[in-house]
């Protein structure tokens, strides 16, 4: 790898730009394809798109000879809206589940390192932490806090991204109120159903923990929704008798 490629690859990462280097393995040839920021169509580029959305290096057999594809892609991100109970378990976590997470909360009272250790933790507004922390699609945003003070700035912010997710806490009740209010905002019904609400998948979650464990596995489920991966669990009448809980 020349050094001017090796710049711009970091260069990119440090933009949370994803990038695929393309190396022709007859010819030693380098090329960085940038697989969400083009629309034409041809085998290095939908095989660059499928490999970063796998976030796995692969090969691909073109016209031109076979082309290794490593990928570069900018890391997961959690950005929770709220210090509150059920953060303190989600984060955690995210954490093992190698997401980089960002606590927001403007409530000094709540947002303290004691109750986060070792994470990042801000208490600026939320509309205001999330244009400086720019969603992308590597990024879920979970908004907690059950006050539309505070989560409807960030979904505003969140819904103009590309966050792979965006979830909030809250009742069928206080999700239809809220689509009312993301619809006098502007936007679509199409774009407000991207937010996932209620929140996690539902596995009759009661505690923090619980409801924790219920949005990191919705999280991990819309990640891998992306690439196809996902695979719907079997009906249990198919399974052998030794695999049925």
């Amino acid at each position: 790898m020349d050094r001017s490629t090796l710049d711009q690859i970091v260069q990119d990462k440090a933009a949370g730009r994803p990038v695929v280097l393309a190396k022709n393995l007859a010819s030693g040839h380098n090329v960085l394809v940038y697989p969400f920021e083009k629309t034409e169509r041809s085998p290095l580029l939908e095989a660059a798109r499928e490999a970063a959305v796998n976030d796995r290096s692969a090969s691909v057999t073109a016209a031109d000879g076979t082309w290794f594809l490593q990928v570069f892609n900018p890391p997961l991100r959690m950005i929770l809206i709220g210090a509150v109970h059920i953060s303190q378990p989600l984060a955690r976590m995210a954490v093992m589940a190698g997401y980089a997470v960002t606590i927001v909360d403007p409530r000094r009272a709540f947002a303290t390192e004691d109750r986060f250790p070792g994470l990042t933790v801000t208490t600026d507004w939320p509309d205001e932490a999330m244009t400086k922390l720019k969603p992308n699609r590597r990024t879920a945003v979970v908004a907690l806090t059950h006050d539309p003070k505070l989560d409807d700035p960030a979904l505003l912010v969140a819904l103009k991204s590309d966050a792979f997710y965006i979830g909030a806490l809250g009742s069928s009740k206080t999700h239809a109120k809220r689509k009312d209010r993301m619809l006098a905002a502007g936007f679509s019904e199409a774009t407000f159903h991207r937010i996932r609400g209620p929140v996690g998948l539902k596995i009759g979650a009661r505690s923090p923990a619980e409801i924790a464990v219920s949005v990191l596995a919705e999280v991990i489920a819309a990640l891998h929704e992306q690439s196809g991966s996902l695979v719907a669990p079997r009906d249990a009448s198919t399974l052998p008798e030794s695999q049925v809980a």
